[in-house]
């Protein structure tokens, strides 16, 4: 069993993928060719914005958009410690200082009361200028955005939307990368839509901010080659992994709907016994990851083991929250800041997640689970 099947995947669309390849080989436009803007315009559509940029990565992204901002030396950037890395490290890495928030216990996102209790305690202290927000739609979960924009518009702060894990997921009508100032999403091949390689998007409806994206992207270049106007980085998407994420688009839908039916099914299975991750009224998951709670590191212990035994691997996302890590030891925070990340990073654990698993590894995966829980008892 796959955890996440993308040579499945590749079966089905492979005579496309290998056409869209083909085509790239023979007009030769490895970099910026027309595919790449193909994707862009497609991308926005998709999500409403006005703006896609296309990127190297999802971390790219992120930096990309921070640069756009202004983001330097004494800003500060709130966001969450219950997400990989790329999050925080590209606001440490423009010299700005992360301030981490804990986050929900239901859905596993930022918390906003607590978001606007720090905001408005960075701001009194007066050490720091507060200038962004970057909240994480944690495994294809939209954060709350209702309430995030509120607090944005209240400090007058930039809100930047990391969904790497969530393009496709939504609040009502409204789809995630369409949220706050700015969105950013990866095509890392485990994504929802991946590519055969790395990849990103930035999505903005300010056209000043993306006519800076697309400078910085190329080394700052102006309106020609060798005309710099600013600092800037290599942060293009290759030619072929645009023509490659252009043929999954086409089943991207599906895959979705499918992703969707078996997270139901998980749920119906496992909610009396695991909290699973709450998806609110109104609100739908790209599934990027279906995680379970354990009740306690020793029983995650356990159903991971029994899980391996049967050949079914899981995953751990994650098992230290950022504020804990050693990169970022410089900041000064301590085991018990933020007890409800530290207590969901010792209990949750991840299992096969994708659009091709069968009813029958479904079954499997739960009734292992299940019996766990006996186990523990």
């Amino acid at each position: 069993m796959q955890f996440i099947d993308l040579k499945h995947q590749y079966s089905i669309i492979k005579p496309d993928i290998d056409l869209a390849i083909t085509k790239v080989l023979n007009h030769g436009q490895y970099i910026h060719g027309p595919e790449v803007f193909d994707l862009e315009t497609k991308l926005a559509a998709y999500t409403g914005r006005k703006h896609c940029v296309s990127c190297a990565s999802g971390t790219d992204a992120l930096l990309m958009s921070l640069m756009a901002k202004g983001i330097s030396y004494g800003d500060a950037i709130f966001t969450t410690p219950f997400t990989f890395i790329a999050t925080a490290e590209v606001i440490q890495l423009l010299g700005a200082t992360p301030i981490f928030v804990d986050i929900l216990d239901s859905t596993f996102n930022i918390d906003p009361t607590k978001l606007e209790i720090a905001i408005d305690a960075c701001q009194s202290k007066g050490e720091l200028i507060t200038k962004a927000i970057i909240p994480v739609d944690i495994f294809g979960l939209p954060a709350e955005y209702e309430m995030i924009e509120k607090i944005g518009n209240k400090f007058d702060l930039c809100i930047i939307e990391d969904a790497a894990q969530s393009f496709g997921g939504k609040i009502k009508n409204k789809k995630a990368c369409s949220f706050g100032d700015i969105g950013t999403t990866s095509f890392f091949p485990a994504k929802p839509l991946g590519g055969y390689g790395d990849g990103g998007a930035i999505f903005t409806n300010d056209s000043e901010i993306a006519e800076k994206l697309i400078s910085i992207r190329n080394h700052g270049q102006g309106k020609s080659k060798y005309n710099n106007i600013r600092i800037g980085l290599n942060g293009r998407i290759d030619t072929i992994q645009a023509a490659i994420l252009l043929e999954k688009m086409k089943i991207f839908p599906k895959e979705l709907g499918q992703r969707n039916a078996i997270a139901k099914k998980y749920s119906q299975n496992l909610n009396q016994y695991f909290k699973c991750q709450h998806v609110p009224e109104g609100y739908g998951s790209a599934w990027a990851q279906y995680s379970v709670l354990a009740a306690s590191t020793k029983e995650r212990s356990i159903c991971m083991e029994k899980l391996r035994d049967a050949d079914i691997p899981t995953a751990i996302y994650y098992p230290k929250p950022l504020h804990l890590q050693d990169a970022f030891s410089d900041l000064n925070y301590s085991t018990g800041d933020f007890p409800v990340a530290e207590s969901i990073s010792q209990r949750i654990f991840s299992i096969p997640m994708h659009p091709y698993l069968s009813d029958d590894n479904i079954s499997k995966i739960c009734d292992i689970l299940i019996s766990c829980k006996e186990l523990v008892q």
